[in-house]
């Protein structure tokens, strides 16, 4: 693995490698981008870089070996939804009296620390950040040249949010904060000035289509086209968007848009959202179905506006032209508010069953 491997916004990466070459790496930066535009591979790259103990070159910029100690330890952190799955795991195994002051992070290399979303909110804590804060002015880089702290996200609670702005004032010069958001907005205006901006930029459909059938032959023709399509221009989520999931979770979005749209079948779904419960398999499943029902508003969004050729759900063009008879732009924006409520009490903890029926309801044409 090196910056060879990372694919597209090559204007983006080459400046980060000029900076490890300058040794002007910032010490607060945020990396923005869609989910799946590589973020976070490209943080652990930085800090492979910047770390590695046999430094090469390539394409006359800086690059990682990819087999010292550094950068197989660093490189052991990529498969994050593994290494958290595997921090909950022993979160549960601890007595009760211990999980209440247990945060997930994850740290396969001392120097590299990875703060992802606390469950079960999904947002990053007050704990967690004021672990950062204490590694960041008491333990100095002990293997590394310079020590990295990752959040793989942008969900702050108020309080998490309000105590990192502490150590962006004033980072100690061997380490630096970097900040993955999707969207740069949901964090709060005194973090994104204290900040160094970097934005990825999404890959062109064709590029991606073109990827797949290299990396991904099983698929078919296409489902590649559809796969580009729903990736949004993000390599990973191409890679590993699992289509027999994700058009499970879009039958169930129809549910819920047919019986906002059409003669409502209550009964279809109720047997649909009954299946949404509580846990961490329900909160996942809840999360897939919102995001399949925000691609489906967003089509319909495209064909009343005369632009169908830009949907992403290429196989159901028909069925959309259908549904969007007679919808309005207030339609839309209805579903868009109900979709961010749903968000929104999924992180208080609501019970996702009702959650679901009562925007159903809330979405019904009139």
């Amino acid at each position: 693995m090196s910056f060879r491997d990372f694919v597209g916004n090559t204007v983006t990466v080459t400046r980060l490698r000029e900076g490890v070459r300058s040794g002007l790496v910032p010490q607060a930066m945020i990396l923005a981008g869609p989910q799946g535009a590589g973020k976070y591979s490209l943080a652990l790259m930085l800090a492979q870089a910047v770390n590695c103990l046999n430094p090469t070159e390539s394409d006359g910029l800086p690059d990682f070996c990819g087999r010292c100690n550094n950068c197989t330890r660093i490189e052991a952190a990529r498969d994050l939804e593994e290494r958290v799955a595997e921090a909950v795991a022993a979160k549960d195994d601890l007595r009760d009296a211990d999980k209440r002051d247990t945060r997930i992070m994850i740290q396969t290399h001392p120097d590299v620390l990875v703060v992802p979303p606390d469950p079960p909110q999904l947002m990053i804590k007050l704990g967690q950040v004021r672990d950062v804060i204490h590694a960041a002015y008491f333990r100095p880089p002990v293997e590394a040249r310079h020590s990295f702290t990752i959040f793989t996200c942008s969900a702050f609670m108020k309080e998490a949010a309000n105590s990192l702005l502490k150590v962006l004032e004033e980072p100690p010069s061997y380490t630096s904060l970097i900040l993955l958001a999707e969207n740069p907005q949901e964090l709060l205006p005194t973090i994104r000035s204290r900040a160094v901006l970097h934005r990825l930029g999404a890959i062109p459909a064709g590029e991606i289509e073109a990827l797949l059938a290299q990396r991904r032959p099983e698929l078919k023709s296409s489902d590649r086209k559809l796969v580009a399509r729903l990736a949004e221009g993000a390599v990973g989520r191409a890679l590993k968007l699992d289509l027999p999931a994700y058009l499970a979770s879009r039958q169930d979005a129809l549910i819920i848009v047919r019986t906002a749209l059409r003669d409502p079948d209550y009964s279809a779904l109720f047997r649909s959202t009954e299946t949404y419960r509580a846990g961490a398999d329900g909160q996942e499943k809840t999360v897939k179905l919102l995001r399949a029902l925000g691609a489906l508003t967003e089509d319909l969004l495209l064909v009343i506006a005369g632009t169908p050729h830009l949907v992403r759900n290429l196989d159901m063009a028909t069925e959309l032209e259908r549904l969007a008879a007679g919808l309005s732009v207030e339609w839309i924006e209805g579903a868009a508010r109900a979709l961010g409520q749903v968000e929104s009490g999924m992180r208080r903890n609501l019970l996702r069953s009702l959650s679901l029926d009562a925007m159903a309801v809330s979405l019904e044409a009139r």
